[in-house]
């Protein structure tokens, strides 16, 4: 893999973790496709080491270290061809630039640290890409661990862009400390990531949309779980609130992420299931979501696109 000419990078600093995607472009049906070739994925959990406004000590280490073993199958690749992106944790820490330089020092490569609404672009750039044209408008709604992103758009072009400053990740942190959700927690979580869709809502269903599509890994998450527990109750597919709502009575019944006892659950995502499925609950009441379909990742794949654009 190391040297090939026909590949491209894309890496994600995340807030709760860090990936890793290298594709090429492929011609498929008269149109190029981004085939992906090989993905890596480190659970860093940024958004959980902020002591004040910093980064501590252990959440440095990680975020070194996972970039270190992607640095390593970085090597022989040009920087024309890799982009690498930090997000919500390394644009609010305060020890961003002592991070910044250890980690490009590790991986290799200069790592961009993009505004919320660049966020936004690139997931929208990536649905664009992975789902068909559509003429009618979309609602994109990408949750984070320490921002959501929510665009609206039609066919390839991006018309109405937030970013909002909540998270799986830190809700995790501030509402669900070492697993535990109480009731009143998640109704705090809930009342809380309601606030900042309400100041955006009427912008928003003014605009309207006909197709809902969940771009994160909490959405795939989400939608996961509510089919192998069949929570929809109806046989609808992807996300809707009637799952959302048994899947977080589950959780508030089991009251620890670890004896919730459902299906579809990877054990690397349990910690930041309740502050997702909260910030998911707010999104669908405050705006008035049906059903949500969940998509395969848009930032990377939207990196990607942007960087064989540029060659092309």
């Amino acid at each position: 893999m190391k040297g090939d000419t026909s590949l491209f990078a894309a890496v994600d600093l995340g807030s709760n973790a860090f990936r890793m995607m290298i594709g090429q472009q492929v011609r498929s049906d008269q149109q190029w496709l981004i085939h992906e070739v090989k993905t890596m994925r480190e659970p860093v959990r940024l958004a959980e080491g902020f002591e004040g406004r910093s980064l501590d000590a252990l959440a440095l280490k990680r975020g070194w270290q996972a970039l270190e073993r992607f640095g390593k199958r970085l090597r022989g690749f040009e920087a024309c061809r890799v982009r690498a992106v930090a997000t919500s944790a390394v644009r609010e820490a305060d020890n961003a630039a002592e991070f910044l330089a250890g980690a490009e020092r590790r991986l290799g490569f200069q790592i961009d640290v993009i505004s919320g609404h660049e966020e936004a672009h690139l997931v929208y750039a990536g649905i664009a890409h992975t789902m068909p044209s559509a003429r009618s408008n979309r609602l994109v709604v990408d949750i984070g661990g320490g921002s959501t992103e929510l665009i609206i758009g039609q066919g390839d072009r991006p018309l109405l862009t937030e970013s909002l400053a909540i998270g799986s990740g830190v809700f995790g942190t501030r509402y669900f400390a070492g697993g535990h959700v109480s009731v009143q927690a998640f109704q705090q979580a809930e009342r809380a990531a309601c606030l900042p869709f309400e100041k955006i809502a009427y912008r928003y269903r003014t605009m309207g949309w006909q197709q809902a599509i969940g771009s994160s890994g909490t959405a795939r998450m989400l939608a996961r779980i509510i089919k192998a527990n069949r929570l929809n109750g109806n046989g609808q597919a992807g996300i809707t609130y009637a799952g959302l709502l048994r899947l977080s009575i589950h959780l508030m019944d089991a009251g620890h992420v670890n004896r919730l006892k459902l299906a579809g659950i990877q054990s690397h995502r349990l910690s930041t299931l309740p502050g997702g499925l909260a910030v998911m609950l707010a999104a669908f009441k405050v705006l008035g979501i049906e059903r949500m379909i969940p998509s395969e990742p848009g930032l990377r794949v939207g990196l990607l696109h942007g960087l064989m654009r540029e060659e092309a």
